[in-house]
Formats: structure tokens, C-alpha cells, sequence
């Protein structure tokens, strides 16, 4: 048997982990020392409260999981005679899967006969989101795991990210996006416009001033990158700014059809510590990133 994996960083919560079968893997973030464990050490995420943290001055920072904590999520699974494959963020963006690849090295010795398979989302929130949900898709639908694995190679490029946020501070403390300048860029009302690279990087593409010239930017990249967008999931994610993508859901529909599949998410607090809030953006299916 297989089974799934895939991890809070992915905006995954666990209802939507049940419906697919997924075991979830908590990614922790720490404020004033204290880390916290999502739906480990919380059921349901309280975005009002953490962001309004954030707006009253809190810079949260984020940490890697251990080799033992690996361990402890992989080893059950393994010991019951099943298989593994995980769908998780970007490697590109943390070490944690150097101590992920420890703690699988050392099981596979003590299981021979168990395989661990990965992919890739070479994203965070909600491209990655859009990723798991059509790999969940193709379980439910029966498909093996080389027949996903397939489908990944390809299909993992062709859905793209791409969002803004209001303060920049975010952004600097975090350290994890390429090409960005000005730190006074939230005094004079500037959004800097990031998407996910290819090489699964958060990188800085443009800004706009305004939130409603952002707003209209991240609808052009739909227009000008969708590739065949109506039968695929676009994902709207905010970090506490229902209001904005709400707007940006009304402009997708009036270019693209009141029967475009739009979900919205939460983005969650392990990442939404790097981006801060009031932070919107759109995942679709693209010709490519």
C-alpha cells in the first residue's frame, strides 16, 4: 500500500488531508522563543489573532524539523509494511529536507524492502496547495505511483505562483526572496509582485503601487500564462486579507467565467511568517512559471 504525505507549508489543513488520505507534517514557527507546531499544538489556525500579531510588530521566525522527528512521522508507515510517497514545499527554500533524507537513508536500512518516493512542489502555499490537491486527485482515481510520478515531471512546471504583500519587513527578515530592494517601499504604498522560479525560489518579478494596480498585475499573469485554466483549480490564498482576494476572485471571474474553479485558502503561519499580512496571491495552471 501507499501512503501519503504532505506537510502544513503546503496550506494543506487536515480536513483537506482526510480527504485524500494524507498524514500531515507539522513545519514549526517560534515567536519570542516559544515554537509552535501547527494543528499539533493548535486544531484550528486563528489567523486574526497571528496576524495581528505580526501587524503589531511580531517577526516570527521558522526552523527545520530534526532527523528524529522524521523518523517518528516515517517509521510507523514503513513498519506496517507500506510505502511512502510526499508531496512537499520547496526544497530549494530550507535544510530541512537535508535532515529529511538522513532520517530516510537510516529507515531504509532497517526496511529494505519499503520505498520512500518525493515530489517536489518547487513551491510553498498555495502552488503547492494546487499540487497536492491534483496528486490527491489521481490517487483517488487510482493511479499507481510511477503513473503520478510521471505526471509530475511535467506537470509540477506548469503551475505557477505568483502574489504580493504590504509590508516589506516581511520579506527582508526572511531573507528567502531573490531580487528584492527598497525598504521603503511600504511608506510609498509599493507591492513588490513575487512568484515561485522554476528552480522553486521565491523571487521578485515587478512591483505596482497600490493594492489595486497588484491586484490587476496578478490578474495580466493569469492571462498572459494561463494554460487551459478553466478545467484546472485556481487557488486564491491570503494571509488575513479575505477582502483583497475576494476582489481579486471577482476580477478572475469577470475575464474568465463565473464557472472558473476558484478555491481560496489561508495562508499558513509557518509561512506566512516570511510574507506577513495582507498578502494575496493566485496558483493556476500555466504554459509555464
Amino acid at each position: 500500500m501507499l501512503v501519503l504525505f504532505t506537510d502544513t507549508d503546503t496550506d494543506i489543513t487536515p480536513e483537506i488531508a482526510a480527504e485524500y488520505g494524507y498524514k500531515l507534517i507539522s513545519m514549526p514557527y517560534s515567536i519570542d522563543g516559544k515554537t509552535t507546531y501547527p494543528y499539533v499544538d493548535f486544531d484550528k489556525f486563528d489567523s486574526k489573532a497571528f496576524y495581528d500579531m505580526l501587524r503589531g510588530g511580531v517577526l516570527p521566525n521558522t526552523s527545520a524539523i530534526s532527523v528524529e522527528q522524521y523518523k517518528r512521522y516515517f517509521e510507523p508507515v514503513f513498519a506496517a509494511g507500506d510505502d511512502i510517497l510526499y508531496v512537499h514545499f520547496s526544497r530549494a527554500m530550507t535544510a530541512t529536507f537535508d535532515a529529511m533524507d538522513e532520517a530516510v537513508a537510516e529507515l531504509e536500512k532497517l526496511y529494505p524492502e519499503r520505498r520512500f518516493y518525493e515530489i517536489d512542489t518547487k513551491g510553498i502555499t498555495i502552488v503547492s496547495y494546487n499540487i497536492v490537491r491534483a496528486v490527491g486527485d489521481l490517487y483517488k482515481e487510482g493511479k499507481t505511483v510511477d503513473e503520478i510520478l510521471e505526471w509530475a515531471k511535467t506537470e509540477v512546471d506548469h503551475y505557477a505562483q505568483y502574489f504580493f504583500a504590504d509590508d516589506l519587513k516581511f520579506f527582508k527578515h526572511s531573507g528567502r526572496v531573490s531580487g528584492l530592494a527598497g525598504t521603503m517601499g511600504t511608506l510609498l504604498g509599493i507591492r513588490p509582485i513575487i512568484c515561485m522560479s522554476a528552480e522553486g525560489k521565491m523571487v521578485s518579478v515587478g512591483k505596482e503601487k497600490g493594492r489595486a494596480k497588484a491586484i490587476d498585475r496578478l490578474v495580466q499573469y493569469v492571462e498572459e500564462l494561463g494554460d487551459d485554466v478553466k478545467s484546472h483549480r485556481v487557488v486564491i490564498g491570503h494571509s488575513d486579507s479575505a477582502d483583497i482576494a475576494e476582489e481579486l476572485a471577482k476580477e478572475l471571474r469577470e475575464k474568465f467565467g463565473d464557472d472558473l474553479k476558484i478555491e481560496t485558502v489561508l495562508v499558513n503561519p509557518t509561512a506566512g511568517s516570511h510574507c506577513g499580512p495582507n498578502g494575496v496571491g493566485v496558483s493556476f495552471h500555466a504554459i509555464h512559471r
